[in-house]
């Protein structure tokens, strides 16, 4: 096995084993940390979605009514949980088993991708921003939210510290920063939003037509 493969296997344990409890154990930080960051997303998600690491599908309620909706994600029993959460929002959703970095679809086939929360544990974040881009028609939107490297020393080093901990245990990096690797792909940047001492980051990309 590669040290890639060994990667995507070993962030597929951690998300499997992590699922039954994760909508209940991540919605107060996202109320404190993130709030109003899926909302952001979905108020700019259009036609041909794609939700890139989908997770257990929280973002699908903010997504437009006449939107296409079409989600990847490694874990399968995340996916199982978006599956219900779909049903439960009566939304039709294509949901597919699969690697953000290696992407089951062809060039130019969605209008909007969206990753919220994943690109911090995806073993190779440019090879994902890559497959976004790829998937993409010209014109297309690209929308991110994380957390991200914090500009305030003080919290910069407490991640630093917490990454000791978190990157060896579950691939989570505190420390990372998208834009370069948008940017670097060859995204046009039209909003970028930084808050929380600079430690969340949302970004509004677009794909040049």
């Amino acid at each position: 096995m590669t040290a890639a493969s060994d990667q995507t296997a070993k962030a597929r344990r951690v998300w499997d084993k992590a699922a039954p409890s994760y909508d209940r154990q991540i919605a107060l930080l996202e109320k404190l940390q993130f709030g109003g960051g899926r909302e952001w997303l979905g108020a700019r998600a259009r036609g041909r979605i794609l939700d890139v690491a989908v997770g257990t599908g929280r973002n699908l309620p903010h997504y437009p009514p006449g939107a296409t909706i079409t989600g990847i994600e490694l874990s399968p029993a995340m996916l199982t949980i978006a599956r219900q959460q779909a049903i439960d929002l009566g939304r039709a959703v294509d949901l597919h088993e699969g690697d953000a970095e290696r992407m089951p679809f062809a060039g130019g086939s969605f209008d909007t991708a969206v990753c919220a929360l994943s690109l911090c544990t995806i073993p190779d974040p440019a090879a994902a921003i890559r497959e976004m881009h790829r998937v993409l028609v010209p014109g297309g939107r690209l929308l991110l939210l994380d957390h991200i490297a914090s500009t305030w020393p003080p919290v910069y080093a407490a991640q630093w510290l917490l990454e000791r901990i978190t990157v060896p245990s579950a691939g989570e990096h505190f420390t990372r920063r998208q834009l370069p690797l948008v940017r670097a792909v060859g995204f046009d940047i039209v909003e970028v939003e930084r808050l929380k001492a600079g430690s969340v980051e949302r970004i509004h990309a677009i794909k040049p037509g």
